[in-house]
């Protein structure tokens, strides 16, 4: 196993789209409810241990090799927002191209065929990160990180935040990504043995709400 790839899967550059997802910041901050780095950290910390787990959980479950068309029914059952099972697999087809640019694999290959417009992210990094030679805790860690990371970087765009602000939240949550990776990587697991069932279905309702109202904004500057 190359420890490296998790930071090449892992870097905002990689050409997976998720530059142009906002993580719900978008609405958060039009809303009032992202103001500042406090703010901003209390936002993290809520997704993180929400979405961002059950995500971080699908990830997980897709690097130990569970079928992914199991795994991507359990994601579409936990996300009720038709706007971000959307937003899912748009993002879960760019992922995948990028994937098997950097890590040809027939478990890839295979996925693609089997989701041609896409399936949710979460599920494809976990395949991703299974080509690439990395365990279940590695795509939970990639996984809880994209949660916190994707509304921490458009904030700076969307409130103008100083950067390194916004460096310091992702950094006073790094003990608790911890957690939620090893959570994740646990629950991972137990799906081998106890099916899908076994996955959290943590929720945030208003990440849901907010999904659908900015879906129908006219003009935003994020996807998501």
């Amino acid at each position: 196993m190359s420890r490296a790839a998790l930071l090449v899967l892992a870097d905002g550059r990689f050409p997976a789209g998720g530059h142009a997802h906002s993580g719900g910041a978008e609405a958060a901050v039009k809303a009032g409810r992202i103001t500042g780095a406090t703010s901003l950290e209390e936002f993290c910390r809520g997704r993180l241990h929400t979405t961002g787990l059950v995500s971080a959980s699908l990830a997980a479950a897709g690097a130990l090799g569970v079928d992914p068309v199991a795994l991507d029914a359990a994601a579409d059952a936990r996300t009720p927002s038709p706007a971000l099972r959307g937003a899912a697999r748009r993002l879960g087809r760019q992922l995948m191209r990028a994937a098997r640019a950097a890590w040809p694999s027939a478990e890839l290959d295979a996925m693609a065929r089997e989701f041609p417009k896409g399936a949710h992210q979460p599920v494809v990094l976990g395949v991703a990160a299974r080509a690439a030679g990395l365990g279940a805790q590695d795509a939970a860690y990639c996984s809880a990180y994209e949660a916190v990371s994707g509304p921490a970087t458009a904030t700076v765009r969307l409130l103008s935040l100083d950067p390194f602000d916004a460096t310091a939240v992702l950094a006073r949550l790094a003990p608790e990504l911890d957690l939620v990776a090893r959570a994740a990587a646990d629950a991972a697991r137990r799906v081998v043995d106890d099916g899908v069932d076994a996955l959290p279905a943590a929720s945030a309702p208003l990440l849901e709400i907010s999904a659908e109202a900015h879906a129908a904004w006219s003009v935003r500057l994020f996807a998501s």
